[in-house]
């Protein structure tokens, strides 16, 4: 959907794409702390998903590529909960590759943003085993209804949410499920965890789709598990994507971006015109000398 939206602010001097996968793996990167300044390199971030590739376009120019900022609704309790969680995360990174490669692959086929995997992170710290007080199982933490509703087996004897992919192929079904019906991936997170129920009647009382403005309305553990998510998530990639973004913030950066675009491709065409002419300024002569040169 973003690439189609996207496609229509493409021009020959610039292509820009909208990709929902990330390289596979885990970045290493030096984690936050406690001090965050308003020009730090925490509230404004990059927008992780949106892979760029540039043709024409100068090494200098690249700096003013346009980023998006943390919403400040999250910012100190993402740098607290880091720092809190900081050695955690350092071996869970270490110590799951294999797991992260599953997530990545089975997200990649589904048509997913990979950085859903850190989901897992905040539900089980991707230990595939744990069964809580409520019934819920597997490092995605899923109840025994929901499990069998996208195809997984829970018998006394036999439960497939302890087997790590064929329940993260489950989660992914889950996923795609509840973004048809959000289109907003916070949301989807904050559905996750309270269910679909909880946050149509925060959206109904609140009167908006925006989760900053109707997080009030949500209890107090839904709102934290979105806010627990954009935080792990901050730590592993070491900035956002369209998964920690509402809906309005994805199409506010996509109009900030189009806009670059627009811009560039303007620019660009101006040079290519401009060289264009200079070439009509070249002698023959000219050409046979730095033939000479070459040879």
């Amino acid at each position: 959907m973003l690439k189609r939206k996207l496609k229509k602010c493409i021009g020959g001097g610039l292509l820009l794409t909208i990709a929902i996968t990330n390289t596979a793996g885990i970045p290493h990167f030096s984690p936050i702390t406690k001090r965050v300044t308003k020009d730090s390199a925490f509230q404004r971030l990059s927008f992780d998903s949106a892979k760029l590739k540039v043709h024409g376009l100068h090494s200098s120019a690249t700096a003013n590529i346009p980023s998006i900022e943390l919403n400040q609704n999250v910012q100190e309790y993402a740098a607290n909960y880091i720092e809190l969680y900081t050695r955690t995360f350092n071996k869970i990174r270490t110590k799951n590759a294999s797991y992260f490669k599953t997530m990545d692959a089975v997200f990649t086929k589904q048509g997913l943003p990979v950085e859903l995997k850190y989901l897992a992170v905040v539900e089980s710290q991707l230990k595939p085993n744990v069964v809580s007080k409520a019934g819920a199982a597997g490092a995605w933490q899923l109840m025994p209804v929901t499990a069998r509703y996208f195809s997984l087996k829970v018998t006394p004897g036999y439960d497939e949410r302890l087997n790590f992919t064929k329940s993260t192929v489950a989660v992914a079904k889950y996923l795609k499920y509840l973004h048809k019906m959000f289109d907003d991936w916070l949301l989807v997170i904050a559905a996750y965890n309270g269910g679909p129920g909880t946050v149509f009647k925060a959206i109904k009382k609140s009167g908006s789709r925006n989760f900053w403005k109707m997080q009030n309305y949500l209890p107090a553990e839904t709102r934290v598990h979105v806010k627990k998510f954009i935080s792990t998530h901050y730590y592993f990639e070491g900035k956002g994507s369209i998964t920690t973004l509402t809906k309005d913030e994805v199409n506010d950066y996509i109009k900030t971006m189009s806009e670059f675009v627009a811009k560039h491709n303007t620019a660009s065409e101006e040079d290519t015109d401009d060289n264009e002419k200079g070439l009509h300024k070249i002698s023959p002569n000219a050409e046979v000398v730095l033939n000479e040169e070459e040879e």
